[in-house]
């Protein structure tokens, strides 16, 4: 939340924003941008799950007829936005962060092409990377190679550059990732997808004991876990 906060702030969302969130995941940020009065389109292909949820929390009756046609949450890719009626959108976020999964850098280079052209002239693209391993103590409990080292210094602005975009703009954001308990921190930290592959090659249960006794370092007296983060985010712009 703090992460998407600095960023709305930044680039001042509200009335007269139209956001397309990539890899939107649960639509956390899709929300926040909506409650500051924004339209928000999202796009996710990595869960139905997730995405089922970003669009419990987008689109709920509570909210009204207006409210829902300025919400809309897309199983699929940008390409599946295409419609040369819909107005152009102002923001493009990528909130997901690079520097963990292979191949995520490619990927995200993949999504920029097929949504940059939905924007318009000179909107802003955020693009989002871990910060310094030694910074980031959850880097220490997720898989693979790329989270321990953490990302290259120049991996965002290379990324914004393949993509056709021009840098204009970054900063760092101190997110903590706090929960009530052991339980909880597991399930959340499953909840990103890390952990898939994971999964897949052994199973559930032994992900979940391994992750139990790397999360034991976090735990404070009082039960909860808490591990101080800092994320990277690079503002581009669309030619």
């Amino acid at each position: 939340m703090p992460l998407y906060e600095a960023v709305h702030e930044r680039l001042e969302v509200g009335a007269g924003t139209r956001v397309l969130g990539l890899r939107c995941g649960s639509g956390l940020a899709l929300l926040m941008a909506a409650s500051r009065g924004a339209a928000v389109t999202g796009v996710d292909s990595s869960s139905p799950e997730r995405v089922r949820l970003a669009r419990e929390r987008l689109l709920p009756d509570g909210w009204g007829t207006r409210a829902r046609a300025d919400a809309r949450i897309v199983e699929g890719s940008p390409s599946d936005l295409a419609d040369p009626t819909a107005a152009a959108y102002t923001l493009v976020t990528a909130f997901e962060p690079i520097g963990c999964a292979p191949g995520d850098a490619e990927e995200l280079g993949e999504l920029l092409s097929a949504a940059t052209p939905l924007a318009e002239r000179g909107a802003a693209v955020v693009l989002v990377g871990w910060g310094p391993p030694e910074r980031c103590a959850t880097s220490a409990v997720l898989p693979g190679e790329g989270c321990g080292q953490g990302p290259r210094r120049d991996d965002l602005e290379e990324v914004a550059q393949r993509a056709g975009l021009r840098p204009d703009g970054s900063g760092r954001v101190a997110c903590p990732f706090g929960y009530a308990d052991v339980e909880s921190a597991v399930r959340g930290l499953l909840s990103t997808g890390l952990f898939d592959a994971a999964v897949g090659a052994t199973d559930v249960v032994q992900v979940c004991k391994e992750l139990t006794e790397a999360l034991h370092p976090y735990q404070r007296g009082d039960g909860t876990v808490w591990m101080p983060n800092v994320f990277r985010y690079l503002i581009a712009r669309t030619g």
